[in-house]
């Protein structure tokens, strides 16, 4: 085949995206375990963080806390009632869900040991303006107040929407907050409530 001709470009390119193609597969596949790894450390991270655990902790003390702290990553319904029991440490159950599974009914509930106290951790979905919300609130045992929280985000703007993240003064009010009012403890009492300040006003179009 002449190497100038369109045909020997053409059979060239092919050749040379296929290959690409087969040593970016190769890369992703490699690394996935560790993305994977990643993943699952960060989340567990989060967890802790709710329980108002050290923020500054290593990789090595999460694991550590995780498997200390978590009793079980147990599965609930709609009604509150457990349909797959976790585990001490587990990432098996509860810990898989995510919000398309919470859409069908499906969550996780974590059941904890704080200095000996019981706490319980559930996940939380929204949106933002620019992506998804979530994070997780954590309940003292007596199952009414709020003992923690930590809020994660995909792409909000910094210093703004991404102040839910970046900002623990901000979680830290949440702290001591009833879920629950009215006489039978049935209507929810913690909301979050969007307002727009002076100056970003002046910040808009």
């Amino acid at each position: 085949m002449k190497t100038n001709s369109n045909s020997y470009t053409i059979v060239y390119s092919v050749i040379l995206v296929l290959i690409v193609a087969f040593l970016l597969a190769f890369v992703f596949q490699a690394l996935k375990p560790m993305q994977d790894a990643n993943v699952q450390l960060d989340q567990q991270k989060q967890i802790l963080f709710a329980l108002n655990q050290d923020r500054n902790m290593t990789n090595e003390q999460a694991v550590q806390l995780w498997k200390k702290i978590i009793i079980a990553d147990d599965v609930i319904n709609a009604d509150g009632k457990v349909t797959e029991a976790g585990k001490q440490g587990g990432v098996d159950a509860g810990f898989k869900l995510t919000s398309k599974d919470a859409k069908e009914g499906k969550l996780a509930l974590y059941r904890c040991k704080v200095n000996g106290e019981d706490k319980y951790v559930i996940p939380v979905y929204g949106n933002g303006l620019w992506g998804p919300i979530n994070g997780f609130i954590a309940i003292n045992g007596d199952k009414q107040t709020v003992f923690g929280a930590y809020f994660n985000h995909e792409s909000e703007t910094a210093g703004l929407g991404a102040e839910i993240k970046d900002n623990a003064s901000w979680q830290a009010k949440f702290k001591g907050k009833k879920l629950f009012s009215g006489a039978d403890k049935q209507k929810i009492a913690l909301a979050v409530e969007k307002k727009i300040t002076d100056h970003q006003r002046r910040l808009m179009p």
